[in-house]
Parts: structure tokens; C-alpha cells; sequence
């Protein structure tokens, strides 16, 4: 077990493996036995709550595809598909928004597509609310990376590895390819296929969401992915090393993945949608014996640290998170990231006297850290000082004028301090960056509830309740804004459509 700790990169706690967990069908799929098209489709999810996006997925392939598989599958088809499944995905609130691993992945794989034979996409790189160890890609120039791989690996290196692999797949146009052989089978069967290789349900679940047979499913998803998987590796290869990276990381990815799958007793979903591992492992380290130069760095954009730090935070993990940090600030005492982890998990937790030591420290390392000063200062109105919040958050906002969420605390302590016009400007400011935020609206509608402009008020609370979900909450106070609001005011519009909207909703339901 000290091996197993030792190994898992720099010893990140891990939750339950989602790529892995059994499906709970609420209900069923149907399909015309002609046309493949369906005439219900139904909603699917994780036990423990958390919808699955891979029914959906294959939901909308066969949709796609059923217009698409007679004829040649386009590079506007494939932005098309690729788009419409970011979308749902988004939707679902299954791609993580934060700006800071948003930024740093996309650097990332940025630097990867200048190096590569770039096909003509648009590409983009997202980061999915999820501890499975996976990343795929799909049409379009979409790269998708979960949180629990980002958190895994052991350098930019590896992850750029991955990344590199991702890119070769689109560049190759695979699915493209898959797809236009699908004129020789049905779109279940083509169905069953795509889900095996990006979903990593090559057997039972996929044959049960598609009605294929299992043995099928499974011989074609590993014909297709063994088939292309070669190709990516190659590809991959050379984006990665020309990037300037040293070539190993690929293969160190792999192996590190090996020894987590042997000492975890789980199979990380990225071995599900990326088979043949062995061969992997030794093709990759035949095409390193080619290289006659072994020089590359181990990173080039820098940060990874952080943002892995930064991922933790967002999971509701505290009791591991504080374990964890702790071992690593006994370790590492001046490690600025370490640190400001550990702080930030001591002050969620209520621990006011440990995490203002760690904060204060880590800022004795860099009085100008955007990120440690945003927390604290989230930290210190999470306690109540008000005043000591305005004084961090503002120096946070003036490292990063672009933080929202260090202006949107700003505001809530200015608010808590009874200076509603300064903390109105940050509100506004923040909703015009993240107009669907509700925690903006609720704020804006306090604000200006406190400030006697019921109008304006009612609004922002219909838009709250409305994004909440709670129509009847959301009418009444759009009605009452309509009622309250200047016949100019471009909000009486808003409100009136608004509640064109929801009494349509209210009524189909």
C-alpha cells in the first residue's frame, strides 16, 4: 500500500471512479424498427445522483447519423456532432467552469495543435466535472479531460502526452472514418460502436442502451479502437516532442496508469476507451529507441501544480483534502500551492485560527498571489470580518482585474458593510461576464431591495427563482417588476418575455 501511495502521482485523493460505475436506467430508449429514429428518449443516471451523459450521447448519434451515414461524413458534419454534444454535456453542467484549469488546458493543448498537422477545426479543450481517469475526444476539434486525470498525472509532460494522443484522433478524422464505413451496417450497430470506443461501454452496457449484441459490440469497438489507437500514439508522438517535451512522458503516462489500475484493483475508464495498452506501452517505447535526441522539458506552460489544487478545492472532498494538504505542507513548508491548499481547506472546515497562519504565510511567499488573496478574502467574509474581506478582495481584483469571483465577493462583503452603490457596480460588472449566474441575480436583487428600487429588485428575483427552477417564484416576481418598473425600462421587455416562457414551460408539463 506505500507503493500504491507513493505512485499515485504526487498522492492526490482520489473519490470512486465514475468512468467506472454502474448505470441506474430510469427508463428506456425506443427506436422506429425502419428508421432508427426515436419517438421517446428518455433521461438515464449515475447512482449517487449524477446524470450520464454516454445514453445521451448515443441518443444523439443515432439522430445524427441516421441523416448522415448514406452519404460522406463532412468536416461540417463533424462540427456539427461535436458541437451538439459540447452542448448537451454543457448543458448537463458536465464541463467544469472554472476560467483558471479552463485557461491553463488550453494553453496547453494550443501549444500541441501548432505543432501538429492541424485539421481545419476550431479546437477546444474541457475540462469534465469528474474523478474517473479519462479523456477523450470528439468531433469537431473537442478535447474533453476529467478533473481525476488532471489531478493523476505527475507533470505537464504527461498531460500534454494525453492531450497530443486526443489531438492525433481528430486530426485523423477516426470517427469520420468509422462513420462513413456505418453504410455497410445499421446505426444501432454504429452506435454501439462509437460508444465502446470513447465511452468505454464496449460489452454488456452498451449492447443493453443500443439493443446490439454483446460479442458484436465488443469485437467491433476493439477492431476500431486497436485500429486507430497505433495511428494516435504516432501522432501524438511527434506533436508531443515537437512541442518541445521529451517523448517518455507519453510512455510514463501509461506506465503510472498501469501500476494505478494494479494497485487500486479498478480499471481507470481511460484503459475502457483506449484498449490495447500493452501494445501501447510497447509501441511508444519502440518509437523512442528511433529518437536519436532525448531532449525536451518537462514543462513549458507552467502552473500545473495549481491548477490541481485549485480542482481539489472545487471537489467536496475536505477530510481528505486536509489530510492530504497537510502531509504535503509537512513535507514541503514553503511551498506557496501546498499552502494556500491547506488554508483554504482549513477555513471551509471553520478552522479560522489555522487557515489565517497558512494564508499569511503563503503570502509572505507572494504578496501578489491573485488566487491566495481571493480565497483569504473569501475566507475572511465566510467568518464574518467584513472589512478585512473588502481589504483582500480588492487586492485580489487588482492582481487579476479579470477574477469575477473574487469582484462577486467583493460586492457580498461591500453589501454585508451597507455600501450597496460600490457593491451594485461589481455585481453589474460581474453580470455582464456570467449573465446566468443566480448567486448574481439573488445579490443584484438584495442590493436593490436594500437601496428601495422594488422594480429592479422583483426582476433579479424572478431571474434567480427562474434559474432555480421554481416557476411559480419566478411569476410572481416578474409580475410584480412589471408592475413596479418604468414603462422605458428595457427590463419591462425581458420580463414580459420571461414570462411568455414560463407559462409555455408551466404548460407543457
Amino acid at each position: 500500500m506505500g507503493q500504491l501511495k507513493k505512485r499515485r502521482g504526487r498522492g492526490i485523493p482520489l473519490s470512486k471512479d465514475i468512468g467506472t460505475t454502474m448505470l441506474v436506467h430510469d427508463r428506456k430508449t425506443l427506436f422506429d424498427s425502419q428508421t432508427f429514429q426515436p419517438f421517446a428518449i428518455y433521461s438515464s443516471s449515475l447512482r449517487g445522483g449524477k446524470k450520464c451523459w454516454s445514453v445521451l450521447f448515443i441518443a444523439l448519434l443515432m439522430i445524427f447519423c441516421t441523416q448522415t451515414a448514406i452519404a460522406s461524413f463532412t468536416l461540417e458534419d463533424e462540427k456539427k456532432l461535436g458541437k451538439e454534444f459540447y452542448d448537451r454535456l454543457q448543458k448537463n453542467n458536465l464541463i467544469l467552469d472554472n476560467d483558471r484549469a479552463t485557461s491553463y488546458l488550453n494553453k496547453l493543448g494550443g501549444l500541441l495543435v501548432s505543432h501538429s498537422d492541424k485539421a481545419p477545426f476550431d479546437f477546444r479543450f474541457s475540462v469534465v466535472r469528474s474523478s474517473g481517469i479519462n479523456a477523450f475526444a470528439t468531433p469537431g476539434g473537442y478535447v474533453y479531460v476529467n478533473q481525476g486525470l488532471i489531478n493523476l498525472v505527475e507533470n505537464e509532460g504527461q498531460l500534454a502526452g494525453v492531450l497530443a494522443h486526443e489531438i492525433a484522433h481528430i486530426n485523423g478524422r477516426h470517427i469520420a472514418e468509422m462513420i462513413e464505413r456505418s453504410k455497410k451496417i445499421n446505426i444501432s450497430t454504429l452506435a454501439a460502436i462509437i460508444a465502446g470506443a470513447f465511452l468505454g461501454r464496449g460489452g454488456e452496457m452498451t449492447a443493453a442502451i443500443t439493443g446490439f449484441s454483446m460479442a458484436a459490440a465488443t469485437s467491433l469497438s476493439l477492431q476500431y479502437s486497436r485500429e486507430h489507437e497505433e495511428a494516435a500514439d504516432r501522432g501524438g508522438f511527434l506533436y508531443l516532442t515537437a512541442s518541445g517535451y521529451k517523448g517518455r512522458y507519453m510512455l510514463d503516462f501509461l506506465k503510472m496508469m498501469r501500476r494505478y489500475e494494479y494497485y487500486s484493483n479498478q480499471i481507470p475508464s481511460y484503459f475502457l476507451t483506449h484498449p490495447g495498452t500493452e501494445e501501447r506501452i510497447s509501441y511508444i517505447d519502440a518509437l523512442l529507441q528511433t529518437e536519436k535526441n532525448n531532449a525536451g522539458a518537462e514543462e513549458i506552460i507552467g502552473g500545473l501544480k495549481r491548477v490541481q489544487t485549485i480542482l481539489l478545492l472545487q471537489q467536496n472532498q475536505a477530510a481528505e483534502n486536509l489530510k492530504y494538504f497537510r502531509e504535503k505542507v509537512k513535507k514541503n513548508p514553503d511551498d506557496i500551492d501546498f499552502l494556500y491548499g491547506l488554508a483554504a481547506t482549513e477555513g471551509r472546515m471553520g478552522m479560522e485560527k489555522e487557515s489565517t497562519a497558512h494564508f499569511i504565510k503563503a503570502l509572505c511567499l507572494n504578496n501578489n498571489d491573485a488566487d491566495v488573496l481571493r480565497d483569504y478574502g473569501i475566507t475572511l467574509f465566510s467568518f464574518g470580518r467584513f472589512d478585512k474581506a473588502v481589504e483582500y478582495l480588492r487586492r485580489a481584483t487588482a492582481a487579476c482585474e479579470k477574477d469575477m469571483e473574487a469582484k462577486l465577493y467583493l460586492a457580498k462583503a461591500l453589501l454585508a458593510k451597507g455600501n450597496i452603490a460600490d457593491a451594485v457596480v461589481f455585481l453589474k460588472e460581474s453580470e455582464q461576464k456570467k449573465r446566468d449566474n443566480p448567486d448574481i441575480c439573488y445579490n443584484l436583487a438584495v442590493a436593490y431591495g436594500k437601496s428601495s428600487d422594488s422594480g429592479l429588485s422583483h426582476f433579479y428575483f424572478g431571474r434567480y427563482f427562474r434559474m432555480k427552477g421554481k416557476t411559480d417564484s419566478a411569476l410572481f416576481h416578474f409580475r410584480k417588476a412589471l408592475k413596479e418598473l418604468k414603462s422605458d425600462d428595457r427590463r419591462v421587455a425581458e420580463a414580459k418575455k420571461e414570462i411568455d416562457s414560463l407559462q409555455k414551460s408551466a404548460h407543457k408539463d
